[in-house]
């Protein structure tokens, strides 16, 4: 391991002696934080968590804490940036910042606007589980339990690009028998 200027970085010794569950608990306190953990985290993360979920509950319930000021996303990047945007005025950090999905990374932001470049008149749905980036560039929303009622609310006179997951995407034009383009995204 090594720090930014590729010098050795010395990994930190905790004592053993030390109550970790306490001084999370101490540290949260002194700090206005709130820990969230997805459900797919270890168990021993989930013991210490104020809130266990999915991405949006998760970054909804950091809403309800008013006297946070701290939110500690565990899971992967872009859940830390649904958090952000929902929470603007909160300090937003996630334990590991490479931690990614392979379903977010398959639509990276400045692809996705190069493609609408080339297709203007597309209007775009993206599926929750992207970056903040891909968020800005979609017109619409949706999560899985939404995805019909949001495709039903896109203009029916333009053309649409489905992104990241092609699976959902497929999913919703055998539902709805409306015709989209489906971003490659798994």
């Amino acid at each position: 391991m090594s720090d930014n200027a590729g010098l050795p970085m010395s990994t930190p010794t905790i004592d053993p002696a030390l109550d970790l569950f306490a001084e999370i608990e101490r540290l949260k306190i002194a700090r206005k934080a709130v820990i969230l953990a997805h459900y797919y985290q270890d168990p021993d993360i989930q013991d210490v968590a104020d809130h266990l979920g999915d991405s949006l509950d998760l970054a909804r319930k950091a809403q309800e804490q008013e006297d946070c000021e701290v939110i500690l996303f565990c899971g992967v990047h872009f859940m830390a940036e649904t958090a952000k945007i929902l929470n603007p005025s909160k300090i937003v950090v996630v334990p590991d910042i490479e931690a990614g999905c392979s379903l977010a990374d398959s639509c990276p932001a400045e692809q996705l606007r190069a493609w609408k470049a080339q297709h203007p008149h597309h209007f775009v749905i993206s599926y929750i589980n992207c970056t903040a980036g891909v968020k800005a560039e979609s017109d619409l929303i949706c999560t899985s339990s939404n995805a019909q009622k949001i495709l039903a609310a896109a203009p029916k006179d333009r053309p649409i690009l489905f992104a990241p997951d092609k699976n959902l995407g497929a999913w919703l034009m055998q539902k709805s028998g409306r015709r989209m383009d489906l971003w490659p995204g798994t």
